[in-house]
């Protein structure tokens, strides 16, 4: 008989210090700049539970079928999240992003996310509450190449965001 495989852990591992929080959420921010769905689901349990604004899943193919239909609609998006506290096996996070619609409107979205990691450091469950508020083209803050936010770019705090 097969024994099932098991992933392995996904460090930083809960309980969180704050530089282990920070280092989850800024790998969860290079992670979703990728906009590689398949890429951000592997970093949930295979039951993940979410809550994204008005919409309740759970498992990775929902998450993944989720991702594609986000990204196919926010264009260039870019963005940066930053922890506003953390406790043991949680961490909670502000974040905006930045995107345009097909019709090249821009927009910024600002939001709060409640994390809750399993002992694997894969995270169960994701509630995100988000706003979207349009913005001009010259108004927009982040301007990196699609991908990664470079290291010496400004957070959300030294932005004023």
């Amino acid at each position: 008989m097969t024994q099932p495989q098991t992933e392995p852990p996904r460090p930083p591992l809960p309980p969180f210090t704050a530089q282990s929080a920070a280092q989850k959420a800024r790998g969860a921010e290079d992670a979703w700049n990728s906009r590689d769905p398949a890429r951000v689901a592997a970093a949930y349990t295979p039951d993940s539970r979410w809550r994204n604004r008005s919409e309740f899943f759970s498992g990775r193919e929902a998450i993944a079928a989720f991702l594609e239909r986000k990204w196919a609609s926010e264009q260039e998006y870019r963005l940066i999240k930053e922890v506003w506290a953390f406790h043991d096996d949680r961490i909670a996070v502000r974040f905006a992003y930045e995107w345009h619609d097909a019709a090249g409107a821009w927009f910024r979205s600002h939001g709060n996310e409640q994390w809750q990691f399993a002992a694997d450091g894969r995270m169960a469950r994701r509630e995100a509450s988000i706003n979207d508020v349009p913005i001009r083209e010259t108004d927009r803050l982040f301007h990196w190449p699609l991908g990664a936010r470079p290291a010496d770019h400004p957070g959300l705090t030294e932005l004023g965001l």
